[in-house]
């Protein structure tokens, strides 16, 4: 019976210790939230609206929804 008790104790002993999982398992979850935030954060400034309230609606300017501060040159 002691090899039961010597064993269950070091087993018990080695849950006991602390290591890097948990911490490591935060910083791995955090680092991944973290870019898709900044992914969709940088993402949406190129997002295009071009739909409604751009331009005046009346056909005058070509089709382009009075949108031309991309076509300056042109």
């Amino acid at each position: 019976m002691p090899d039961t008790v010597d064993t269950a104790a070091t087993l018990l002993a080695a849950a006991a210790q602390a290591g890097p999982g948990d911490t490591l398992r935060i910083v791995l979850l955090v680092s991944i939230v973290g870019g898709a935030l900044l992914a969709w954060f940088l993402l949406r400034g190129y997002r295009t609206d071009d739909s409604g309230d751009a331009g005046t609606g009346d056909g005058t300017d070509g089709g382009r929804g009075g949108n031309t501060d991309r076509d300056a040159s042109a």
